[in-house]
């Protein structure tokens, strides 16, 4: 068989009686159920098993699925990692090199706490464009009119506020600027120890060691999270480097490198570099399942978490059905 669903995961804790009730997130026992359903319908290979397919060395079984985690987030060894131990079943996890190794807060993630934090939506877009018009003296602007008409626009996850603050915050305004106002949003609506924070929120380099030597495989993602189709091939360059050097000190390179884009943001130059720097595939955001007789081996598609159902007594969804 050559058809491959891929389901990706990024936040996986108990939410509802959390402090952050509002993170986008599955809740802990929702992906025990999802476990429950994948393990009932599919069946679950190693990232190697998939490799090894890629080169044609291995075929694989029929209704085959990779579990993927990105991002790093403490709730992967928390959470996740014991009940995959306990079910005996592999995975892969992308953790971002920077959070990893120095402890620091990422602004994607400083953003996503923002969105949690507040309710009304409405008053994170308010402070804000607060923000951004107290900055129009320092800096070159659109009008607000012109940046909510150009990005407030809804996917499937998340509203046309959340969505404006997102790309507001993540690569509309020039550097400098949305650094500041993501650093000084987080002050107001999370909390001003964004050291401590972070060193709650993201898995650290001996946890990957032990998930490593658990049969885990670990790939890159980035050093900052970045918008990779927004940087220039000798930046590129340099990011893929340090997450190969990255990997290579925990031992997570020594048989095959997987590469996982942040936001599943790519162009031609990525592709080039991963592949020449060793790296085997790349997975991407595009939604879909994986034809590894038909898909780039640098484009490969996934589901979300969301796309499948939280129980084994929920009725097989398309994802599934078509696959049977």
């Amino acid at each position: 068989m050559n058809t491959l669903t891929i389901v990706s995961y990024h936040y996986v804790r108990p939410i509802r009686n959390s402090k952050y009730v509002e993170i986008k997130g599955l809740e802990k026992t929702d992906f025990v159920g999802q476990m429950e359903y994948i393990m009932q319908h599919y069946n679950v290979v190693s990232m190697e098993h998939v490799v090894a397919s890629i080169h044609g060395e291995e075929e694989l079984p029929q209704m085959a699925l990779l579990l993927a985690f990105d991002d790093g987030f403490s709730d992967h060894y928390l959470h996740v990692f014991p009940h995959l131990v306990d079910l005996r079943i592999p995975a892969a996890f992308y953790p971002c090199v920077s959070p990893t190794v120095e402890r620091k807060m990422l602004d994607v993630h400083k953003i996503h706490f923002i969105l949690a934090c507040e309710i009304n939506k409405m008053a994170l877009v308010g402070s804000l464009n607060a923000h951004v018009e107290k900055a129009r003296e320092s800096f070159d602007l659109d009008s607000i009119d012109g940046y909510e008409k150009d990005l407030k626009i809804p996917n499937r996850f998340d509203s046309g506020e959340v969505i404006y603050i997102k790309r507001m915050l993540q690569h509309a305004l020039p550097d400098d600027l949305r650094t500041k106002i993501t650093d000084n949003m987080f002050r107001e609506f999370v909390t001003s120890d964004q050291d401590a924070f972070a060193d709650e929120l993201y898995l650290n380099e001996e946890q990957l060691k032990i998930m490593i030597d658990e049969g885990m495989h670990v790939g890159g993602h980035g050093v900052h999270h970045e918008w990779l189709n927004h940087c220039d091939k000798s930046h590129q360059e340099s990011i893929v480097r340090d997450c190969r050097s990255f990997l290579d000190r925990i031992g997570a390179s020594s048989q095959f490198m997987t590469f996982c884009y942040p936001y599943g943001a790519y162009n031609d130059d990525t592709k080039t570099i991963i592949a020449r720097d060793g790296f085997d595939l790349a997975m991407t955001t595009e939604v879909g399942i994986t034809d590894l007789t038909l898909h780039d081996s640098y484009m490969l598609p996934r589901l979300d978490t969301n796309d499948l159902p939280k129980s084994c007594e929920a009725e097989t969804v398309s994802w599934t059905r078509n696959l049977m």
